[in-house]
């Protein structure tokens, strides 16, 4: 199979919402060299290839194998989120299905008295959220805050943690953690 490299650079400067101008900025070339490219005068070495999917950001390996013609969602509704946790603390997860996903995004509900357990979480990367409703106990190591509406963490997730909503309300939080656990 061969690839045509200037309509599928042309292909994916444009699905980001580049000019070639913006691309040509980002990358440290000319915008004439990404034009010849893009019109197949000029077939790029893969080091000059490499530089110019720097400006994108992609890797030469997602450039050749990537099928960018499926579009990927980039709205989803509440009934698309994929329910992970249970009814007492509900971890709904944004994006399950999207391939190469670099985050966890999560709608997370805690009914009244939930926790995440006894035993500590912990797990490699960040995690942050920020409260929506209601309140929520979250203990990071030592430490133990109760956390309301608009108040927010933000933490190394190999900290050993705990969410617990010991009020009478549920609680709501949007939260994020990478690279993602789920």
């Amino acid at each position: 199979m061969i690839i045509d490299v200037g309509k599928r650079l042309r292909m994916l400067r444009q699905l980001h919402g580049l000019s070639q101008r913006e691309l040509a900025r980002r990358a440290g070339v000319t915008n004439g060299l990404i034009s010849l490219v893009e019109m197949n005068r000029v077939s790029p070495s893969v080091s000059s290839l490499k530089k110019l999917l720097d400006g994108i950001p992609m890797s030469l390996a997602e450039f050749f194998t990537g099928d960018f013609n499926q579009r990927t969602p980039v709205f989803y509704a509440e009934d698309e989120m994929l329910e992970i946790g249970n009814e007492e603390v509900s971890l709904r997860l944004v994006a399950a299905q999207r391939v190469g996903r670099q985050m966890t995004l999560l709608r997370e509900r805690y009914a009244p008295g939930a926790d995440t357990g006894e035993e500590m979480l912990a797990h490699k990367g960040e995690e942050g959220g920020v409260v929506v409703r209601g309140r929520i106990e979250l203990t990071v190591g030592k430490e133990t805050r109760l956390l309301g509406p608009g108040e927010s963490y933000y933490f190394p997730s190999n900290l050993p943690h705990r969410f617990r909503n010991q009020g009478r309300e549920p609680c709501e939080i949007v939260s994020c953690c990478t690279p993602p656990t789920f």
